[in-house]
């Protein structure tokens, strides 16, 4: 068995490649009332409407009836992680957690796995990244992911476990890198987003990419990553999904930006985040992130679509 726990698009959409194993999974959700509607029409019309769930997905709002040991995917968002660890640690107890957000905690300047680290010791802490949409995983389609586990041989078992018909996983023990890569590249798309809805064009948003690709890599190894994840599925994979599509949220919301649209304030839009606090870490870390600190400063109003571009654009000449 494998407990999901948020019922959210992408957490209903694990549960539903994961059933095709056989055995049970188990998703949990925090409303009672959401679970009820789930087991009534078997599905999750408020988050992955025209799906069935399986019936192996077992639904639950009771982390006390959780079995001991089994591995949980935590399908929770980055900026909310830290409370729900703080809230069910001691229930959660001694079991592999594998975050399955992307982001960096506002107050804490962690990821991730040290936010699991840190929060739930007895665990064991993974991440699973890389480039997916949930609608891609749940329909079926051939999607390739990190799991990055410190403990090589907890990374394996999970490795075999995740693994389905459709989902392929590979495996890593740099967890700094991928939770960084699956971080930062949020950021960049926003980026993106809102250089396509100025209409500066296609040119503009592969050199935003590429001088984007480098920022990530500058911090993540200044941050002990292994430059290989930043050139993987969890770093350069993720980044071309999410500057290049319009099902990434991070991107519809620099697209609005570039276009003066109204902001969903329902949607979540990790990289809104991020952006902050990466560009706080990396005045104390002085290192220089000027595609982050504008797209923070985009993303809080303190300059518009068109300044953003064009402080990126009158920036001082250099060497590549």
């Amino acid at each position: 068995m494998i407990a999901i726990l948020g019922s959210g698009a992408f957490g209903t959409a694990l549960a539903i490649s994961l059933a095709q194993n056989g055995g049970d999974i188990l998703l949990w959700a925090h409303d009672p009332d959401h679970v009820a509607e789930m087991r009534n029409t078997r599905q999750n019309t408020r988050r992955l409407p025209g799906l069935k769930l399986p019936e192996n997905i077992l639904l639950s709002d009771d982390l006390g009836a959780l079995p001991s040991e089994i591995p949980a995917l935590l399908s929770v968002p980055m900026q909310t992680l830290r409370g729900f660890l703080d809230d069910h640690a001691a229930t959660l107890g001694p079991r592999p957690l594998v975050a399955c957000c992307k982001g960096i905690d506002l107050e804490t300047h962690l990821g991730p796995v040290e936010t699991i680290a840190r929060h739930a010791p007895d665990a064991q802490p993974a991440i699973l990244t890389g480039p997916s949409f949930a609608a891609d995983i749940a329909h079926g389609l051939p999607t390739a992911l990190t799991l990055a586990c410190a403990d090589d041989a907890t990374g394996k078992t999970l490795q075999q476990s995740l693994t389905t018909p459709n989902l392929r996983i590979y495996r890593s023990t740099d967890t700094i890198g991928a939770e960084l890569g699956g971080a930062l590249k949020n950021v960049i798309a926003i980026a993106c987003g809102a250089a396509i809805g100025l209409g500066m064009g296609d040119s503009a948003r592969a050199a935003l990419m590429t001088r984007g690709f480098a920022e990530m890599q500058r911090l993540a190894l200044e941050r002990g990553a292994r430059s290989e994840t930043l050139m993987g599925l969890s770093g350069l994979g993720d980044l071309a999904l999410t500057c290049t599509s319009d099902l990434s949220r991070n991107y519809r919301h620099g697209l609005a930006l570039g276009r003066g649209e109204a902001l969903d304030p329902v949607i979540t839009v990790e990289g809104v985040a991020t952006a902050r606090a990466v560009t706080e870490w990396a005045t104390e870390l002085q290192i220089d992130m000027p595609i982050c600190a504008t797209v923070a400063d985009l993303c809080a109003g303190r300059l518009t679509a068109t300044q953003a571009l064009q402080t990126l654009l009158s920036r001082p000449l250099k060497e590549e």
